[in-house]
């Protein structure tokens, strides 16, 4: 019970330089204003995260204050800590409010003046009709009996509650005045992001106040010296690149702390790459070597002391830009679904799409209706496997193309164009393993790309082809006027019609009428 006076629990050395020195707690507790008899407890009573209504008489701004600073608490020949010190107000607004409500008195037995009970008004039942004194209670503002303060760590969302209460006795007493509150029992860590609320005992809609706290880092002079956990910001690493291994240099703390290491892939969080390596303080080497197997940006290193809630200090060695060209290579492709993805190994903002290349060393030409935001995972599905197809990547930091299906592992259609067996036409053959669709397009160069085209003719649908297909049966042609494709800056290009996305083969600049020639 904090009864008749401020109970005060702390020790404080305050300054006006923030970044010199914070208020210090020798031990945590709660106080009241003088004159108010104060209870405080750790609330874990889930109902009060309900509201009720508030009666109408009952102002929103009866709360009227929600202060946050951060203390230090330091035990002697022991580590320091950090509180979260919050200041709130809270005004008891009472009324005198008679007990019950009376009617006209009337001569009773014995002449004296007394109350006929059929005249009284709520209240109740009564033992004796023909006496009533009357009588008068003093309430608070609608019934409120303290206050609760909750601190949410927005990383983890874990909660602590903490309230005051206030004995019905002292707000009989203390109708009007000011009631100020002092937490200072919760332990936060090193940079944490709170939410802290303040809410009054029982919880009324709407009247709530909420604040957005972010507690002091390694930064700050104080809190980096005094700290356990912020020692670790003096490690040092060196990569290896042959060995593919990244050696760092554990600090050394007072009092001897371990320390752990490790390598992660810094999404929202920091993603585990393989287990973290624990640096034990009689260890007479505190070099660690962690492995990699790829120089991505995102991949960085991580210390932090073997203390509860300590600061974890970061260090990324390949987030320069040179080092994003391992981020293009996830390329896959599917078979079965005939489907080609990309997933980045790191965040990315950007764009994907799919292009093809007319030859070697030719520009990539960007297909229809297949850019995609490269914000996760990126898919295509029904893609033809053609040497020509690549993925083009482009960010702030420009483009990248990679080709997945140049090789020799992936079998791809093919087109050749000879002369036809009846005068004045050219043949245009294609070559496919499976059974496929194709249309004939004359395209006629520009100073620009695209050249302009128009289709010419649909070649017949292809049967499955068994065994080499250049020899097999899965064969079928066009024959195309030659008048028409021997005009001088005009290509004959064959398309695959039956699949989502498709690179289309060309031959430009036919020497007719001896014109023969393969499009690889």
């Amino acid at each position: 019970m904090l009864a008749g006076r401020a109970v005060l629990f702390l020790s404080l050395t305050w300054t006006t330089c923030r970044g010199l020195a914070m208020p210090r707690v020798t031990e945590c507790g709660v106080s009241c204003s003088p004159g108010f008899a104060c209870r405080s407890r750790v609330n874990r009573n889930i109902f009060n995260s309900f509201c009720r209504q508030a009666p109408r008489s009952l102002s929103p701004s009866v709360l009227e204050a929600l202060t946050l600073s951060t203390a230090m608490k330091c035990a002697p020949h022991d580590d320091c800590s950090l509180v979260l010190h919050v200041q709130a107000s809270l005004t008891l607004h009472g009324e005198r409010q008679p007990r019950v409500t009376v009617g006209s008195p009337r001569e009773g037995p014995g002449g004296s003046g007394c109350f006929d009970s059929t005249t009284i008004r709520g209240a109740g039942r009564l033992r004796d009709p023909h006496y009533l004194p009357f009588t008068e209670r003093i309430r608070g503002p609608e019934g409120l009996r303290g206050l609760e303060a909750c601190s949410m760590n927005v990383d983890t969302q874990e909660t602590r509650c903490q309230s005051v209460r206030v004995s019905r006795a002292s707000r009989r007493l203390q109708v009007g005045r000011q009631l100020q509150v002092h937490f200072d029992c919760f332990e936060v860590g090193v940079a944490q992001s709170l939410y802290v609320t303040l809410r009054t005992v029982p919880h009324f809609c709407g009247i709530q106040l909420d604040r957005q706290y972010h507690v002091e880092d390694c930064g700050d002079q104080d809190v980096g010296r005094n700290l356990p956990g912020c020692s670790a910001k003096k490690f040092s690493y060196r990569v290896d690149r042959d060995r593919k291994v990244v050696l760092v240099q554990a600090p050394e703390a007072p009092g001897g702390s371990d320390y752990y290491v490790r390598l992660c892939l810094k999404w929202f969080t920091c993603e585990d790459v393989g287990a973290p390596a624990r640096v034990t303080a009689n260890r007479l080497s505190r070099t660690v070597s962690l492995p990699y197997s790829r120089e991505l940006p995102c991949l960085c290193l991580e210390v932090w002391s073997a203390t509860p809630d300590a600061v974890r200090m970061q260090a990324c060695p390949f987030e320069d830009g040179k080092y994003t060209e391992a981020l293009w290579d996830a390329v896959h492709y599917h078979p079965g679904a005939q489907a080609l993805s990309w997933e980045p190994a790191c965040p990315v903002s950007g764009h994907v799409s799919l292009c093809w290349r007319p030859g070697p060393g030719a520009l990539c030409h960007h297909l229809e209706h297949s850019g995609r935001a490269a914000e996760g995972r990126v898919q295509y599905p029904r893609v033809d496997t053609q040497p020509q197809l690549c993925l083009k990547f482009s960010t702030s930091r420009g483009f990248w193309v990679r080709c997945p299906f140049k090789g020799q592992r992936f079998q791809a259609w093919k087109m050749t164009v000879q002369p036809a067996a009846s005068q004045g036409h050219l043949r245009v053959t294609f070559f496919s393993p499976e059974a496929a669709h194709f249309q004939v397009y004359l395209c006629q160069q520009r100073k620009t790309w695209p050249p302009a085209c128009r289709p010419a003719l649909w070649a017949t649908a292809l049967p499955p082809a068994s065994g080499d297909f250049m020899a097999g049966p899965a064969v079928t042609f066009v024959d195309v006027p030659r008048d028409e494709a021997c005009v001088p800056n005009t290509c004959i290009q064959g398309r695959r019609t039956d699949m989502l996305f498709s690179a289309p083969q060309q031959l430009c600049d036919l020497r007719c009428p001896a014109s023969q020639g393969t499009a690889d």
